[in-house]
């Protein structure tokens, strides 16, 4: 067998010394505290953080299995996941069909349905917040449409609208995202397939049923593992809309990590519903591969 060649030796070496500044920071951000927080699941760690950790083995994870709050908020994950997922993925799928057309003007539309992208997410909340205040901008329409007797609706104070009033803040920020996904899948699509179906009779709705949705497989598969994964670590809207509230009905994975860790100091246990939230997010990347060798996807 013969030697690796030295040119083949000093390109590896460089490609390398390329990589090395990013892996390096991806071992510190998230390689190293992902292992310290696998470790610190299978401790309890004391109030005062100086002191050694105690290993206590599957304890935390007993103590999760019978966890009643835990199954809570992820059934309200879980909730939040199919609230969220096939609205995006039908939305945004609505909106590239809508925009991938040849009209004058149309980068304009694309723009504005891109926009709520831009925005950040503090902004994004802190707007819906105000909207849904009591005093707030809808319940001002809704008074002015329905005079005399409307009482205000409490949108983030009431348990069973509070959920879905949050979902709306992330189906707006998400649709123009996964749009612009849609629209590079619809443009690779040849307008001869197009002609070729309404020549069979294909037209209007019936060519995307017909043509669009079986080419755009791989895409509709990728939009709606990756809002899956974003909707099952959903936590900015949460905290800055209801708290977890109210009655804990919005209370999601991601938060109640947070709540045990900087609330509760209950710094293991948080790990331990961490490790949890990392299988979910797992399993939703393995669909996610599973269905990678469509249309070259990887």
């Amino acid at each position: 067998m013969s030697e690796p060649s030295p040119r083949i030796g000093a390109a590896s070496a460089t490609a390398w010394g390329f990589l090395a500044p990013g892996l390096a920071l991806i071992s510190l951000s998230v390689l190293i505290p992902a292992a310290m927080a696998l470790v610190m699941s299978f401790t309890q760690s004391g109030l005062d953080v100086s002191e050694p950790l105690r290993f206590v083995g599957l304890a935390n994870i007993r103590r999760l299995l019978s966890d009643p709050m835990f199954f809570k908020v992820l059934g309200t994950t879980l909730l939040y996941l199919v609230g969220v997922v096939p609205p995006v993925v039908l939305g945004s799928l609505a909106l590239a069909v809508l925009v991938n057309r040849q009209l004058p003007g149309i980068h304009w539309f694309r723009a504005a349905f891109y926009t709520p992208v831009l925005v950040s997410i503090v902004v994004a909340a802190i707007a819906f917040r105000w909207l849904y205040a009591e005093t707030g901008l809808i319940n001002g329409w809704l008074s002015a449409l329905f005079p005399g007797g409307f009482q205000p609706i409490g949108f983030l104070t009431n348990p069973l609208l509070a959920l879905p009033s949050v979902m709306v803040v992330t189906l707006w920020k998400g649709l123009g995202y996964y749009m612009v996904i849609f629209l590079a899948g619809l443009q690779g699509i040849s307008a001869d397939l197009y002609e070729a179906a309404e020549l069979d009779g294909s037209e209007g709705w019936r060519k995307h049923l017909d043509i669009t949705l079986p080419l755009l497989r791989p895409y509709v598969t990728l939009v709606a593992v990756i809002s899956a994964i974003a909707a099952t670590k959903v936590f900015e809207e949460v905290y800055l809309m209801t708290q977890g509230g109210p009655a804990d009905a919005t209370k999601t994975l991601v938060y109640y990590v947070y709540d045990q860790a900087f609330s509760e100091l209950e710094i293991s246990y948080a790990c331990t519903v961490g490790l949890a939230l990392f299988v979910i997010v797992l399993l939703l990347s393995l669909v996610r591969f599973a269905f990678a060798g469509d249309k070259g996807f990887s």
